[in-house]
C-alpha cells in the first residue's frame, strides 16, 4: 500500500502552512500532472545566541514561574503540539518547518549562569520542556540540556523536566545528584499506549512502551517521576485513560496529571488535515468533540479552562480521571522541590 501523498514517515506533517505573520500566503494547486512521492525532508539546524535564556511565566494555571527552552522547534513532530505557532514569529511554518527547521542555543548554560549570578535573581523552580522537548533527538549530539543540568547541580537549583524521550536516561548520573537534594522532578508525557497511533501522532518521540520502561528506570535510581497524560484526544485516545494510568502505576509513577487537547492558531487546521489523512472516518467526530469542550472552538485560552476544557464531555473525562486517581491512591500533582538550598558559587580564577 502506497503512502498518502500528504504523509511522510518520521514526520507529523509535511504541510507548509503559512504562519499568521507572513506577508504572502501560499496555496497548493493541482496542475493535472501525476504526483511523485514527496521528497524526504531533512532537518536543518541554525544557531541562536540569545541575550537571555530564562522565560517568565504569568499563567496562573501553570505550576512554574520560569522556564528554559534550549531549542526552538521540535523534531518529535507531535501533530497536536501547542508550541507550533511559536515558529510563526520566526517567519517559518508552524507545520513542517516546526519539526525540520530547528534552532539550537549552544551557549544556553553560559547565559543561564550569568542570570543565576545576578544580584536580583530569585530562586524558583525552572521548567525544562515548557515549549519544546529538551530531550528531542538533536540533544543526543549537542548536550545543551545536559550542560544545564550540570549548572543546576552547581547552584543547587530546582528543576522540573517534561519530556517524551527515553534519552533522559543518559543523564541519570546528574539526575541522581539532584534527586538526593530534592531538586528535580521528571514528568514523562504519555498520550497513548497504541504504538501504531503513537507513530502517527508523535513520530519521532520514544514509543509508549519505551517511556514506561524509562519511568521504571528513573524510579529505580531514586529519581521522582510523575506522568502527564497529554493530550487526551476525544475518540482517538480518551478510551485509554484508565489503561494508561494503570500502566504508569505499574511502572512506578506516584503522581499523574492530564491535559485535554487544545489546538491554538495554526495547530487547528494542521490537526484537522492530519485527521483527514490518517483517520478520515473519525475526523468530524473528533473535531466536534473538541469544539463541544472548547465553547464551540478548537481552543479556549481562558485560564482555568484551557488545560481541561468544559462541558459535559470534558467533565466526564475529569470524573473518570479522578476515580482512577482515587483507586490507585495517587498524588494529584508533582512533588514540591526545595529552593532553600540555592547558592551562588564563589568565583575562582581559572589557572589553566
Amino acid at each position: 500500500m502506497s503512502a498518502h501523498p500528504k504523509a511522510q514517515k518520521g514526520r507529523g506533517t509535511i504541510n507548509g502552512i503559512d504562519g499568521r505573520f507572513n506577508e504572502f500566503q501560499r496555496t497548493e494547486i493541482d496542475d493535472g500532472w501525476f504526483h511523485d512521492e514527496p521528497a524526504l525532508i531533512p532537518t536543518v539546524i541554525s544557531v541562536e545566541t540569545p541575550r537571555s535564556i530564562i522565560s517568565k511565566n504569568q499563567s496562573p494555571d501553570v505550576p512554574f514561574q520560569q522556564s528554559i527552552n534550549p531549542y526552538r522547534g521540535c523534531e518529535h513532530g507531535c501533530i497536536y503540539c501547542y508550541a507550533r505557532p511559536s515558529h510563526a514569529y520566526l517567519g517559518l511554518s508552524p507545520g513542517i518547518d516546526f519539526e525540520t527547521k530547528l534552532t539550537i542555543k549552544p551557549n544556553a548554560a553560559d547565559i543561564l549562569r550569568a542570570e543565576l549570578m545576578a544580584k536580583n535573581y530569585h530562586c524558583s523552580t525552572l521548567s525544562l520542556g515548557a515549549n519544546t522537548d529538551p530531550y528531542q533527538p538533536i540533544e543526543r549530539d549537542y548536550k545543551i540540556t545536559r550542560d544545564i543540568l550540570k549548572l543546576m547541580i552547581e547552584f543547587n537549583h530546582p528543576v522540573n523536566i517534561v519530556t517524551k524521550s527515553s534519552l533522559i536516561e543518559r543523564d541519570i548520573d546528574l539526575l541522581k545528584q539532584l534527586a538526593e537534594k530534592q531538586l528535580v522532578n521528571v514528568q514523562l508525557s504519555i498520550t497513548t499506549l497504541d504504538k501504531t497511533l503513537a507513530r502517527k501522532l508523535e513520530p519521532r518521540a520514544s514509543s509508549p512502551q519505551r517511556r514506561l520502561q524509562t519511568i521504571s528506570t528513573l524510579i529505580d535510581n531514586g529519581i521522582p517521576v510523575s506522568v502527564l497524560i497529554a493530550p487526551v484526544i476525544p475518540v482517538l485516545t480518551d478510551t485509554e485513560l484508565e489503561n494508561i494510568i494503570d500502566a504508569c502505576v505499574k511502572a512506578g509513577a506516584e503522581s499523574i496529571e492530564y491535559i485535554f487537547v487544545r489546538l491554538p492558531r495554526e495547530v487547528s487546521p494542521l490537526f484537522s488535515d492530519w485527521l483527514q489523512i490518517h483517520y478520515p472516518d473519525k475526523a468530524e467526530h473528533v473535531m466536534n468533540r473538541i469544539k463541544d469542550s472548547r465553547s464551540g472552538k478548537t481552543n479556549d485560552p481562558r485560564f482555568g479552562y484551557r488545560l481541561q476544557g468544559e462541558g459535559i464531555y470534558a467533565e466526564m473525562v475529569k470524573k473518570r480521571f479522578n476515580v482512577a486517581i482515587k483507586k490507585y491512591q495517587l498524588n494529584p500533582s508533582s512533588s514540591v522541590l526545595r529552593t532553600d538550598l540555592f547558592h551562588k558559587p564563589t568565583k575562582q580564577m581559572n589557572l589553566f
